[in-house]
């Protein structure tokens, strides 16, 4: 850990990161940080100013016109060289990933390499989108001749706010700051409470990597003191958000500068009679169970055939049995969900459940923060939990008579960000996937976020805006127009 000594306070807090030094709050005062297993305080991280917030984001704005001015090869340079130093430091920033979100230990370490395989994709992507620029003629319209042209390229947009969720608090901070950054922007990451100091760790990485100070800043703190300054200032040019329904409050106060959103999903997964069931009980697991279902793209719903209902249920069931539960240490398939206030949510979703008639394929069971996996079926659309999104180790089953009425329940939704179909007839699948208002449909897999390239979106209330380093190098970018005109007509023959 000597590496990451800078980050440290005497106080035993974690530092925040302010033209490339870091420092310890003004406020003298910090925010806990508590192991979602332990229940115990795990680190503290400091409680930023909103002067401080400014200050951040005012060296951020005069950073980034130098920045803009670097050439694209250098800026890729810089993140490649960001790549491999967050390569070589993936166990700690992975052991603080265990430690205050309760992930998985290979999980961790899985979030920190797939983010650094991002970090570098950005930065090859950026010089392919980036270098090239458009050239438009005028004379495809009546009444205009060949006396000017257009020369049109990509420009960075300024000030980027980046704010990461707690499940994947590196992988998608590096998902936002990375496009941000090749394209010529600055960034200022507000890391979530449970995750900060994973995502100050990645910080450090940058700072060994000798981006220009003031170009990247890290304030934490609670968002409820700070995250209205930052969403509404100013200077910032750009919203990046992963979370929940907090983003909806922040495209209301926006104003006119782009956004990008994703916010959640209820993600059916509709099994057909001619499934291969062992295919999506498989992928039902992986799915619905990974990191404690705590992903927005898990599976969330089950819309099964009735034919086929029972078989599925039992390849679920007896799947679900050799799932581990326990310590994140440990590699556990099932660890504790995030907070008690979540792991309540949950219990209160299945308790409603089976108050109305549900049936529980697993003796129900919490301890503390720990919930071991449970699959409820015989769902109706008068419980809770075949609409809202539990964000825990707990999956709906609902028995449809018809195709149809899953992809309703789809689209009934409030929440559409992925879906999945399991059949082998193909034609009906892209027929279906089509019907199904969802940002994305994965057929004959489970849902899923990556590889980092692939568009990603939600619609209605999942989100605004398309991810995928692709897209988001797009969106941080604003189309400039350079026409120049001449005084007479082209030369032509004659």
């Amino acid at each position: 850990m000597a590496f990451f000594k800078d980050i440290f306070a005497p106080n035993g807090a974690f530092k925040f990161y302010i033209a490339g030094q870091w420092k310890e709050s003004d406020s003298g005062s910090t925010v806990d940080i508590i192991n979602p297993f332990t229940l115990q305080k795990q680190y503290k991280i400091q409680a930023c100013t909103p002067e401080e917030v400014n200050k951040c984001v005012d060296q951020a704005k005069a950073a980034q016109k130098l920045w803009a001015k670097v050439p694209l090869w250098k800026r890729a340079e810089y993140l490649h060289s960001f790549a491999k130093i967050l390569r070589t430091n993936k166990d700690p920033i992975a052991k603080c990933l265990t430690n205050e979100v309760g992930k998985c230990l290979k999980d961790a370490i899985v979030e920190v390499e797939r983010s650094a395989d991002l970090v570098s994709y950005a930065a090859e992507e950026g010089i392919r989108i980036l270098s090239v620029g458009r050239f438009c003629m005028p004379d495809c319209f009546p009444g205009n001749g060949r006396n000017k042209f257009c020369l049109a390229s990509k420009i960075p947009l300024g000030v980027v706010l980046a704010i990461p969720p707690f499940n994947y608090p590196v992988n998608l901070a590096v998902s936002k700051i990375s496009p941000a950054l090749v394209a010529g922007n600055s960034v200022v990451l507000k890391p979530p409470t449970q995750g900060a100091v994973s995502c100050l760790h990645m910080m450090h990485c940058m700072h060994a990597a000798g981006f220009p100070k003031g170009l990247l800043c890290a304030v934490t703190g609670k968002g409820s003191e700070i995250g209205d300054l930052l969403t509404t200032h100013p200077k910032v040019n750009c919203i990046s958000f992963t979370g929940g329904d907090t983003g909806i409050a922040i495209c209301k106060r926006a104003g006119m500068i782009p956004i990008q959103m994703e916010l959640g999903g209820k993600d059916v997964c509709l099994v057909l009679e001619d499934a291969d069931l062992e295919l999506a009980a498989t992928h039902i697991i992986k799915g619905g169970f990974s990191y404690s279902g705590q992903r927005c793209t898990a599976v969330k719903c089950i819309c099964v055939m009735e034919k086929v209902a029972d078989a599925l249920v039992k390849k679920i069931v007896d799947k679900m049995a050799k799932l581990t539960v326990g310590f994140p240490d440990a590699n556990c398939d099932i660890t504790p969900v995030i907070s008690t206030v979540s792991a309540e949510f949950i219990e209160g979703l299945a308790m409603d459940a089976r108050e109305k008639g549900a049936r529980f394929h697993q003796e129900w069971k919490r301890e503390g923060n720990l919930i071991w996996p449970l699959l409820i079926d015989n769902v109706t659309t008068n419980m809770r939990i075949a609409w809202e999104e539990p964000f825990g180790p707990i999956i709906p089953i609902i028995r449809i008579k018809t195709p149809q009425e899953g992809i309703d329940h789809c689209n009934a939704s409030k929440l559409a960000l992925q879906g999945c179909i399991f059949t082998k007839n193909i034609d009906n699948a892209i027929l279906m996937s089509d019907a199904m208002e969802s940002g994305t449909i994965q057929i004959n897999a489970a849902p899923a976020r990556g590889p980092d390239h692939f568009p990603f979106q939600g619609l209605r209330e999942s989100g605004i805006g398309s991810q995928g380093i692709t897209n988001t190098i797009n969106l941080m970018t604003k189309t400039k127009s350079t026409v120049i005109n001449f005084q007479k007509e082209t030369y032509t023959m004659g």
